[in-house]
């Protein structure tokens, strides 16, 4: 396993050390946790991104439904008038 080094700052190794003994874990156990979700929450907030830019297109082309149709739609949802969808 590789080892990497850090300098943290003196109320941040107070505030980990008071946690790990909270947690019954290690320093280094909290500082993996950490950064693993660091690099999850990374990772969905880039694929999240990655999903918008076609809808974002798809708004510039001209491409998107009046806010009021798509609420009437819904609005008809289970109705014995329920609506078609906007756009079809």
């Amino acid at each position: 396993m590789p080892v990497t080094s850090i300098r943290l700052q003196d109320d941040l190794d107070k505030s980990l050390i008071e946690l790990a003994k909270k947690l019954d874990r290690s320093k280094n156990w909290i500082i993996n946790q950490a950064i693993k979700e660091f690099i999850e929450a990374q990772e969905l907030e880039e694929k999240r991104w990655l999903e918008t830019l076609p809808a974002l297109d798809s708004v510039k082309s001209g491409k998107s439904l009046d806010s009021e149709d798509v609420e009437a739609w819904l609005s008809s949802w289970g109705s014995s008038n329920e609506r078609n969808a906007p756009g079809k």
